[in-house]
């Protein structure tokens, strides 16, 4: 439905109605993704129009507003472009060839995301590093090195956080707060996905074999 159309329906018991509203600034998105954007696609309504895809984006993208933590800006960044790619698309555009990025471009993003770690970054500011849109960038990004720049960023920070339990004194509250989390539930929640063991269980396991063999060298 484009911006503006009057819109009316009729519907016999129902249950469950949900309801998305995206508003999409056309200029600054097409800066974001450094590529000029034309309304030609938006600007037609399609009738019975349904996408699986397009769904499942949306709800994803509704619940990546609610958190604070930082890898969540470089997530909604790139649902945000997959977002509109779906709906900017025409059906007779190919998709691009996946390529990596060069070396130098994929050395110069990890060193500017290690120096930013517990930040919020923008996947503007990545693509504009080594002079990319978002979308070509996110795919390259993804190829060279399997992961999307939000979870390279997240286990970044989980790495980091392993490596204060294991070499410092500091409580899960200080780790947390030091590695961009919310507080210590919201730490031990990544924590727990990505290991299968809570942060205090992994450093009494992992920190007393590691402080072992640190005393015997």
């Amino acid at each position: 439905m484009p911006a503006g159309m009057p819109l009316w329906g009729y519907s016999a018991h129902s249950r469950l109605v949900r309801d998305v509203v995206l508003a999409f600034d056309l200029p600054r998105l097409g800066e974001r993704l450094g590529q000029v954007l034309s309304s030609d696609a938006l600007t037609a309504p399609r009738l019975r129009f349904a996408d699986d895809r397009l769904w499942t984006l949306m709800r994803l993208l509704a619940g990546a507003v609610e958190t604070n933590d930082p890898s969540t800006q470089l997530y909604g960044d790139g649902l945000t472009a997959a977002i509109f790619a779906l709906l900017g698309s025409r059906r007779e555009e190919t998709p691009a060839t996946r390529k990596g990025l060069a070396p130098w471009q994929l050395r110069r993003v990890i060193d500017f995301l290690e120096s930013r770690l517990p930040e919020r970054v923008e996947l503007s500011r990545l693509a504009a590093l080594v002079d990319l849109s978002q979308a070509h960038f996110s795919r390259a990004f993804k190829a060279s090195t399997g992961v999307a720049p939000y979870q390279w960023q997240l286990q970044a920070r989980l790495k980091r956080a392993q490596e204060m339990m294991v070499t410092t004194s500091a409580s899960l509250e200080q780790v947390a707060e030091a590695t961009g989390f919310a507080d210590a539930v919201h730490f031990g929640k990544a924590f727990r996905r990505a290991h299968g063991m809570t942060p205090a269980m992994w450093r009494r396991v992992y920190g007393r074999g590691a402080g072992f063999e640190r005393t015997r060298g």
